[in-house]
């Protein structure tokens, strides 16, 4: 018994993880990424766990029901409604590869579906969280130039709603200090002019004053570059926030409160929904609903009889 268990662990598999063929599934999946071959062996692994409940030794025994069973679980587990949808993706091409290595002969997910309705709401920068990262005092020891980069990137940012990529798409010529706006190519390969707030066009003129000096001669025409002197990246937004934020956040986070705020300050959701280049007004309704749950927190918070 000792030496079935040294076994087991020294191949990373239980009898029970054999008897659903895990090893064969994940060893099957030769054109999938490293990062998504472990994502579905941990969400196969995952129900295999949840089945030990039902008494399960093996896919044989799982029908519709028991999947729709498990859906329904997910789903009182407050897990993200893309984390469910990811975890059912994992296990309709997990049976499905069952059925078609001959382990199964009929596929039991074949109609299986991950639950529809809103998404996880975006986060919003509160208006103070908003101040302390764009009007923080500069370190002592920051080079001015960065700080000039920084507070340029992240006035538009939010004070624009522009997309990360569409920031790091940006030239020179596409900033138009005299009219206050910018011109940045969206999805889909979509041009749109966004209007510059005056704090962005205060930052964008310190900018420019020192970008040749700091930037060399492979960014070409890149508004924003990084110190390497290559054009801005992602990665590199990124790494502003990192120093810039006082809570954790991501870039995007920006556009959605960029979005959010309008909205809370009355603005109309057409004119938001041109603001942020989409082309379905159902995307940009998304951020009433963030709105809404704003003012049920508010209501919550400071209303004597709520």
């Amino acid at each position: 018994m000792r030496g079935r268990t040294v076994e087991a662990d020294a191949v990373g598999r239980t009898p029970a993880s054999s008897a659903w063929h895990i090893d064969e599934f994940a060893a099957s999946l030769t054109s999938s990424a490293d990062n998504t071959v472990l994502a579905y062996r941990s969400d196969i692994e995952g129900f295999v766990d949840w089945t030990e409940r039902l008494g399960l030794e093996g896919p044989a025994g799982v029908d519709r029901m028991v999947l729709r069973r498990y859906v329904a679980y997910l789903t009182t587990r407050e897990f993200a409604r893309r984390t469910i949808a990811r975890k059912v993706a994992g296990l309709r091409r997990y049976f499905g590869w069952l059925r078609r290595s001959g382990h199964l002969a009929l596929d039991p997910s074949t109609s299986l579906h991950a639950p529809g309705g809103q998404g996880r709401l975006p986060r919003v920068l509160s208006t103070s969280d908003i101040g302390q990262l764009l009007d923080a005092d500069p370190d002592d020891d920051e080079p001015v130039w960065r700080r000039q980069r920084d507070d340029a990137v992240l006035e538009l940012l939010y004070g624009s709603g522009v997309r990360v990529s569409e920031l790091c798409g940006l030239d020179v010529d596409s900033i138009d200090l005299a009219g206050s706006a910018a011109s940045v190519w969206g999805k889909g390969g979509k041009e749109r002019r966004v209007p510059l707030s005056q704090p962005a066009s205060d930052a964008l003129t310190r900018w420019l004053r020192v970008r040749r000096e700091v930037l060399a001669g492979h960014a070409g025409a890149a508004l924003f570059g990084n110190e390497r002197g290559n054009r801005l990246s992602p990665r590199d937004v990124r790494r502003i926030l990192d120093r810039r934020s006082p809570v954790p956040t991501h870039p995007h986070a920006l556009r959605h409160s960029f979005a959010t705020h309008l909205l809370d300050g009355g603005a109309d959701l057409r004119a938001v929904q041109e603001l942020l280049g989409h082309s379905d007004v159902a995307t940009t309704q998304r951020y009433t609903h963030v709105s809404k749950e704003r003012l049920r927190t508010v209501y919550s918070e400071t209303h004597p009889r709520a």
